[in-house]
């Protein structure tokens, strides 16, 4: 067909819309996408069959409440940060902590502590004790205390609690407030990196072009406080080999802290801890609100469907 007559079948298609009913917007947005998939079919000689198999895998997509990771994985999520990223630029708001995804698995509501949390609400056997600690400081330097930096992350299995039924609930989940000094601090095990389901939506769709489906260890933020823009980002674990192989394309330079460990002698001699610890030193950068840009909080769906 010529783009002519896929026109044609487009505005057929629009002149059933009732005028002054339904939402422009969404309006604009379906018959954008529309005529790009219909203009897609013709380029790439789409066949009815390959249409059909992909409506069956959309359909288990959302069955498996997996378009979370597929938006993450297609790199969608990425891009939406890149624009949130030029646009700030544009309005003058540069530096400070990058942002970086959110992905699907946080859930509002942790337990709150000020200053300092344990992440662990049932202890895990095996995992590498961590402490990490920080600063929140606005673009001028200035401690930001009374904000919240809520942590979330997997565990030794590559589980999330909430999402998985064998962890309590919460579990390596919490939102630290500030202290007066804008410092906060949490005690928690290192985690891993994780795969998507095997043999799932996403996992199918990534061996079909011939990519992978895991992520390498990290620890997920918000950082809010009044009058400051939210803060969405997460660290990775130095060292581990896929930081610059995340099927999420999340990972960022200044998004990846040293890792200080010491030894039992050294953890009690210096800091009168029982145990052999890594710790993290990383602080947060938050810019203050303005007027005339895009709101940093994105309203979303969270938690399991």
């Amino acid at each position: 067909m010529e783009r002519h007559q896929i026109d044609a079948v487009v505005e057929k298609i629009k002149s059933t819309e009732a005028p002054g009913q339904g939402t422009e917007r969404i309006k604009e947005i379906v018959n954008r996408l529309t005529t790009d998939l219909f203009y897609a079919i013709e380029d790439l000689d789409i066949q009815p069959e390959e249409i059909w198999k992909a409506v069956d895998w959309l359909t288990t997509t959302g069955r498996n409440n997996e378009w979370g990771l597929v938006v993450a994985g297609i790199g969608l999520e990425h891009f939406l940060d890149l624009r949130m990223d030029e646009a700030e630029a544009k309005a003058g708001i540069t530096g400070g902590t990058p942002r970086t995804i959110e992905g699907p698995l946080y859930v509002p509501g942790s337990p709150e502590s000020v200053g300092y949390a344990e992440l662990e609400t049932e202890a895990e056997v095996g995992g590498e004790r961590l402490y990490m600690q920080g600063q929140v400081r606005d673009e001028s330097g200035n401690p930001v205390p009374n904000a919240k930096v809520e942590v979330w992350h997997c565990n030794l299995r590559g589980m999330y609690s909430i999402f998985d039924s064998s962890q309590p609930p919460f579990n390596l989940r919490r939102a630290i407030i500030t202290d007066e000094s804008g410092r906060y601090k949490f005690k928690s095990i290192m985690p891993v990196g994780y795969s998507c389901p095997p043999g799932g939506a996403t996992d199918q769709l990534l061996k079909a072009i011939g990519r992978h489906g895991s992520r390498p260890a990290h620890i997920h933020f918000f950082v809010t406080a009044p009058g400051h823009r939210k803060l969405t980002t997460q660290i990775n674990i130095e060292g581990d080999p896929l930081i610059w192989d995340d099927f999420a394309f999340a990972s960022r330079e200044e998004l990846v802290p040293h890792i200080t460990r010491y030894s039992a002698a050294e953890a009690k001699e210096k800091f009168n801890i029982e145990e052999p610890f890594a710790s993290i030193d990383f602080d947060f950068e938050v810019h203050k609100e303005r007027e005339g840009i895009f709101a940093a909080e994105i309203e979303r769906t969270h938690g399991p469907r």
